[in-house]
């Protein structure tokens, strides 16, 4: 998939609130009562009135009528203070993994006056370490003040941003905590436990060009890639890649040189995956999105930085065809499509 529509995507999820009209099959992703609003599949609650925040809207920010990407906006009474709940499907699901992209997303947008006053984990409606919790100060040339939190619940990932003046900056985190306390879910035993990305020291990598050859098996729904997540091991940054539009890290396991490779593309979970095949015979190629995961052949070796560019940039030759792709229903429904057939 190119790089621009991808970057494109994530803007429009994660760092924009979406001016979206409301359609008919919108309804379907909320089910809202007198007091609360509820992502209808995934089971996840928040109250329509927060601190000093109140429920305006909600949505599907993408993916219309599928209810795997979806939205509820906040606002203060003067609209100053505003917040946002995405309650997502991406077929990479990793909170730590969010909040790590989301850092760094901020950090670019605000700019360098920004600083992280907090990032660690939280509670999520009483229940310990279930959630990342991150603050920002002194953003847009210290005119703002801006929070965060993230929660990995079963195969959904919900994340609250909220944004206000720096002087209304007791209400903007008054606001956050109350979401993240305040937020239910169907099935408590569903929340895994997280905490932030934590960093070692890689291996010396081979940076040599790979062969991308024919995946001679018949394609079947993607299983997890193979790498720690949600903090709960050290990762490391194996190279990076850089195109025109910005600059991409290259993750793997701390202290492996065997194990799964993923390159994060934005912080909406589009996520380029190098898992080691079967037998040990070269590195399977897939990308995530939100309820999406496109499957391609082997390559012989991970990939060099400058072929990842290139897989980004949409300019690979090797890979401008997905081999099968994996669409993911709200209820967990699974429809392969390979060579134009369904299954």
């Amino acid at each position: 998939m190119p790089k621009r529509a991808l970057i494109m995507f994530s803007a429009a999820l994660c760092l924009a609130v979406p001016s979206l009209a409301r359609a008919a099959d919108e309804m379907e992703a909320w089910s809202p009562t007198d007091t609360a609003i509820r992502a209808t599949t995934a089971g996840i609650s928040l109250p329509q009135t927060i601190a000093s925040l109140s429920l305006t809207k909600s949505g599907e920010a993408s993916n219309g009528g599928r209810a795997v990407d979806n939205y509820a906006q906040y606002l203060s009474e003067d609209g100053a203070i505003q917040a946002t709940l995405y309650v997502y499907l991406p077929t990479y699901a990793d909170a730590s993994l969010a909040a790590y992209m989301t850092d760094k997303a901020i950090m670019e947008r605000f700019g360098s006056r920004t600083r992280r006053t907090a990032y660690a984990s939280a509670p999520v409606a009483g229940k310990a370490d279930s959630a990342i919790r991150a603050v920002y100060d002194d953003a847009a040339d210290g005119a703002l003040t801006t929070a965060a939190g993230f929660v990995h619940a079963g195969r959904w990932i919900v994340k609250i941003r909220v944004t206000g003046p720096t002087e209304r900056r007791t209400e903007v985190l008054a606001g956050l905590d109350g979401m993240l306390a305040g937020l239910t879910l169907d099935d408590p035993a569903s929340l895994h436990a997280t905490g932030p990305a934590r960093f070692d020291s890689c291996p010396a990598a081979d940076i040599r060009d790979a062969r991308l050859t024919k995946d001679d098996t018949t394609p079947a729904p993607p299983q997890d890639v193979r790498i720690p997540r949600e903090g709960k091991d050290a990762l490391c940054i194996r190279g990076t890649v850089t195109t025109a539009e910005g600059r991409y890290d290259m993750l793997q396991q701390a202290g492996r040189s065997d194990g799964a490779i993923i390159v994060p593309v934005d912080d909406s979970g589009t996520v380029l995956a190098f898992d080691p095949a079967a037998q040990g015979k070269g590195y399977k190629l897939s990308i995530h999105m939100v309820g999406q995961t496109d499957l391609y052949g082997v390559y012989d070796r991970v990939p060099s930085p400058r072929q990842i560019a290139a897989i980004l940039d949409g300019k690979d030759p090797q890979t401008a065809k997905a081999e099968a792709t994996a669409a993911y229903a709200a209820n967990g429904d699974v429809t392969m499509v390979q060579s134009g057939t369904a299954r």
